[in-house]
């Protein structure tokens, strides 16, 4: 980010604020995008090895506050049991919340950043039979990437976990059923990314549907697509150019009171 950070709260360690920072300009690009639920759904973040030691900890919104209200200072830390490690925060955990994304920050190593929405075009695509459909440019560069899991009503349950873990498998993206969208990433950047392309694909599934048949794209040509999608790789900065220009564009629109 080339905006002029403010100065660190006093309370926290300079990496875990350094990923507050990041993840609460998440949220703000997210509400700018208008994939926001009211005061619902999550993105969350690993909380860095060098505060947690090793534990497995990670930062949500807190709940009853709306994305465009989310400071890098109010982000909730908690456990993967769901208990707040930052005792002064008056806010509390939404459950919902916590249930997907303890227990995929608890066994998907490469999960440093998990993302999930309820956008109209994606839930559509979620509540469709044949699901995403490889019929345009943005679902062609996903190929082998997107998994599924069935609807099993509001994810409060410990014991969907497994089964949803089983459903992720190791791919990046997840349609839930009748649901939503679910993406991660190694970093922040990465996962946006990923999740970006997975909503552009509905938004033109949906829009394309009134129209009559689509052209299906050939598996070989999706395959070649996929390879050839350089957003995704490290060498070409696995999304970090557009994560920093969106988070621009948000400081000219919404300030950086985020940062605070």
């Amino acid at each position: 980010m080339n905006a002029v950070m403010q100065p660190r709260a006093p309370d926290f360690h300079p990496d875990e604020w350094k990923a507050r920072v990041e993840l609460a300009a998440a949220y703000r690009i997210f509400d700018m995008l208008g994939w926001t639920e009211m005061i619902y759904n999550h993105i969350t973040v690993r909380v860095p090895e060098s505060v947690s030691g090793g534990a497995k900890h990670f930062l949500i919104n807190p709940f009853g506050l709306h994305y465009s209200e989310v400071t890098a200072s109010n982000l909730l830390k908690i456990d993967v049991q769901g208990n707040k490690l930052d005792k002064h925060n008056p806010w509390p955990v939404n459950p919902a919340g916590f249930t997907i994304h303890a227990a995929i920050h608890e066994h998907v190593p490469d999960a440093h950043c998990v993302m999930h929405t309820h956008t109209t075009n994606g839930l559509a695509v979620a509540c469709s039979e044949g699901g995403l459909a490889q019929n345009n440019f943005y679902s062609a560069q996903l190929h082998d990437m997107v998994a599924y899991h069935d609807f099993e009503g509001i994810t409060i349950h410990a014991e969907e976990a497994p089964r949803l873990l089983a459903s992720m498998g190791k791919k990046p993206l997840m349609i839930l059923r009748n649901h939503g969208l679910l993406g991660l990433g190694a970093t922040v950047p990465l996962a946006f990314v990923n999740l970006w392309t997975l909503q552009r694909a509905c938004d033109v599934q949906v829009a394309q549907a009134a129209l009559g048949r689509a052209i299906p794209i050939p598996e070989p040509v999706a395959i070649k697509t996929t390879r050839d999608s350089f957003q995704f790789d490290a060498q070409f900065g696995a999304g970090q150019d557009v994560f920093d220009a969106m988070t621009r564009l948000m400081e000219k629109r919404s300030g950086t009171d985020y940062k605070s």
